[in-house]
């Protein structure tokens, strides 16, 4: 069996894949200021839980864009599982025409385009990842990197909100009735998510218009099911795509 693990600015993401599919998944916070040995005790804690036994796992693969957790992350994965992860860099393998990868692109992000070049080898395909920062990443039918467009996430900037005003309360986001809303709950969530809608849309549609054909776009990330029928442009929505891409990049190498 495969261990997945995707550590991002609010999450680590650990999935078992048994060779036919994702059979557990769990998210952990990102905590700079964790030991490795607490993230031993935490990962040992879900694979037993799981009834995940060491001797099970015979692979496994790390995306980071937190270099601080990489070395904790990598090392309990060799002292619960005794085998090196692969670790996802541009020196790796994606079937992705290597020039063309940025150098500063993240790890998830290059996952996510060989996921998508992956299964849609035919079409020109944007992956839109809701996490701590919203990301569009493009890639061509040839498997080269267009680029990549970043706002901030919608939990980013719900908080950032929360954080910079007095009287304004946290709220959870989800699609209020109306755009225009009676409540703090419900003109908050009008603005964000109404709001964020448009800006999906426009960058699809920027970018469609740059590159000169249209795209097929894929949403993942945590926010991605709640906001896919308000954007009304999204043709695919996976949860599981950047796991997905770590373990194509796992198969290639």
């Amino acid at each position: 069996m495969l261990v997945a693990v995707d550590i991002g600015n609010s999450h680590v993401v650990v999935a078992v894949h048994n060779g036919t599919e994702w059979i557990h998944s769990f998210r952990i916070h990102s905590d700079r200021k964790k030991t490795t040995d607490e993230y031993f005790v935490v990962l040992e804690a879900l694979m037993n839980s799981a009834g995940i036994k060491g001797e099970e796992i015979t692979r496994a693969v790390i995306c980071s864009v937190v270099p601080n957790l990489t070395r904790a992350i990598a090392k309990n994965i060799y002292n619960l599982f005794s085998i090196q992860p692969l670790m996802v860099s541009h020196s790796v393998n994606t079937n992705l025409i290597r020039e063309t990868i940025p150098k500063e692109l993240g790890m998830d992000l290059m996952a996510n385009l060989a996921q998508a070049h992956y299964v849609h080898p035919e079409k020109c395909v944007m992956v839109i990842d809701f996490g701590t920062a919203l990301t569009f990443s493009t890639v061509n039918r040839e498997g080269a990197v267009l680029g990549v467009s970043i706002a901030p996430g919608l939990v980013t900037a719900v908080d950032s909100l929360f954080g910079a005003t007095a009287q304004l309360p946290q709220v959870e986001l989800k699609t209020p009735p109306s755009v225009i809303g009676r409540t703090s709950q419900d003109s908050i969530n009008g603005g964000i998510m109404f709001g964020y809608a448009g800006l999906v849309k426009t960058i699809i549609e920027l970018t469609e218009a740059e590159i000169g054909e249209e795209l097929y776009v894929i949403a993942t990330g945590g926010l991605s099911r709640t906001l896919s029928p308000l954007v009304g442009r999204i043709n695919q929505v996976a949860p599981m795509h950047t796991l997905d891409g770590l373990k194509l990049i796992s198969d290639l190498n």
